[in-house]
């Protein structure tokens, strides 16, 4: 389904990436598999599953890259880990994140990238700071939900909730507004913002 106008002029590319060449393209998403390299290495270690900047740096590329270029820029990053660069908190990588504690949020990171850069494209990002807030807080849940029903077939459902969702919630809605605040500036620095 077409866009209309007004959400042609809400659509949030601050970098025009839809109509770049795909040798740009391909730049851009080794550049973003960087950025949520070094995001992964911003860690407070906990166990089962660390603090990380992990889900700010996913939601921020979907949110910058749109759904499409996001996506595939956090399935590279992952498919980086899988081959067994240390891309991944703590400096893992391999085979053994997608089997253990953490395989359920690293099966949400790409749906995250998808959901909020597909809102983006649709407005809820930029001048629009309560829409944009609340796609990066429902990404973060969306995360936390995925991470946690996983990590209760392995832990069971309590502990599940006590080491895996509850000490995240503060970090998601303290991410979520970050990355608003960070994506309203990009519009006003952009020369875009309206006086809302």
């Amino acid at each position: 389904m077409p866009m209309s106008d007004q959400a042609r002029s809400l659509a949030f590319d601050p970098r025009q990436l839809a109509a770049r060449p795909v040798a740009v393209k391909f730049l851009f998403v080794l550049a973003g598999t960087l950025a949520l390299a070094a995001a992964s290495q911003i860690s407070v270690p906990m166990v089962p599953v660390p603090i990380t900047m992990q889900t700010f740096a996913v939601t921020m590329i979907g949110a910058l890259y749109g759904w499409r270029l996001g996506t595939l820029t956090v399935l590279a990053w992952l498919g980086e880990a899988m081959l067994g660069a240390p891309v991944l908190a703590n400096a893992s990588g391999g085979l053994a994140p997608f089997a253990g504690p953490t395989a359920g949020y690293l099966v949400a990171f790409p749906i995250m990238a998808l959901m909020v850069g597909w809102l983006a494209e649709r407005g809820w990002t930029g001048d629009r700071v309560v829409m944009s807030f609340v796609a990066h807080l429902g990404a973060n849940i969306l995360c936390l939900a995925l991470g946690g029903l996983y990590l209760a077939s392995m832990i069971g459902a309590e502990k599940s909730w006590l080491l895996g969702v509850a000490p995240f919630i503060l970090g998601g809605v303290l991410k979520s507004a970050l990355a608003t605040a960070v994506l309203k500036g990009i519009r006003i620095y952009s020369g875009k913002a309206s006086l809302r």
